[in-house]
């Protein structure tokens, strides 16, 4: 079984994916075709079902896990799998195909529970412990389709964030450190509201009607957080909205650690 980090160009290949989307769409000339997103632990790769489109559609739905034979080919510089047939694949869990982050999970919670611990105002401290306490950042994406998109990205980008504004604050002492630590740790903590279980990651009810940063709001605001906060959580996908240093600082954090996790670099 070849995983989709190790496709290559010009390959025919056999494995075992997760279906992260399904679409059934038709070409300029009329025919039937269905657009897929397969993924599994090392990442995720589009695919195109061309021929016994109505034999193959049923056969599967979204997020299932299939076996998968193909084609690598290119297209748009982007690697895509040409499935020349699939069907279920029996004992798989698609839980566990969801796309995985790459640095040790149990590092990283440890290293969260340090952050946490810098938090030196008490109160502060204290809602950010009751609010991380239910929300598995390991188990979501920080985007479903953007930076850090897999299973325990969440946790690697609050972690990453978190110790930007850290550092942020100990360079610049004028910051309130406890605040905009405080902000980072929770900033996207409406994730775990608005998307669904792996491997799809689909938006809830909730997520669809709301987003991530209301649901966050919503749920620091019953834990008594004040305006401070919820303001620069508020502002982290906005610097215009910004009134305090620190939400500037958490909306340029949040984008600085997206960038260094998508940007190409050379080999």
């Amino acid at each position: 079984m070849t995983a989709i980090a190790q496709l290559e160009e010009n390959r025919t290949v056999e494995g075992v994916y997760a279906v992260a989307r399904k679409e059934r769409l038709r070409t300029r000339a009329g025919a039937a075709y269905l657009a897929l997103e397969l993924v599994d632990p090392s990442g995720r790769i589009p695919a195109r079902v061309w021929n016994d489109v109505e034999l193959l559609d049923g056969r599967f739905t979204e997020g299932d896990a299939v076996r998968v034979l193909g084609r690598v080919e290119r297209y748009r510089d982007r690697l895509q799998l040409d499935v020349r047939t699939l069907e279920p694949a029996e004992g798989v869990d698609p839980a566990a195909m969801a796309p995985a982050m790459r640095r040790d999970g149990d590092e990283l919670e440890g290293f969260l529970e340090f952050l946490v611990a810098e938090i030196h105002d008490d109160a502060l401290r204290g809602i950010v412990q009751r609010a991380l306490a239910g929300a598995p950042l390991r188990a979501y994406p920080a985007t479903p389709d953007g930076h850090h998109s897999y299973a325990g990205g969440l946790l690697e980008h609050t972690v990453g964030v978190a110790t930007i504004c850290r550092e942020l604050a100990q360079l610049h002492p004028r910051l309130r450190g406890d605040l905009l630590l405080a902000a980072a740790l929770v900033h996207d903590l409406g994730r775990t509201k608005e998307l669904g279980p792996p491997p799809l990651f689909a938006p809830t009810e909730d997520g669809r009607l709301l987003g991530h940063v209301h649901l966050a709001l919503r749920a620091l605001e019953e834990l008594g957080a004040p305006s401070e906060l919820l303001h620069a959580v508020a502002c982290h996908h906005d610097a215009r909205a910004a009134r305090t240093a620190e939400a500037a600082v958490l909306y340029h954090a949040n984008q600085l650690d997206a960038v260094a996790a998508t940007r190409p670099v050379p080999d």
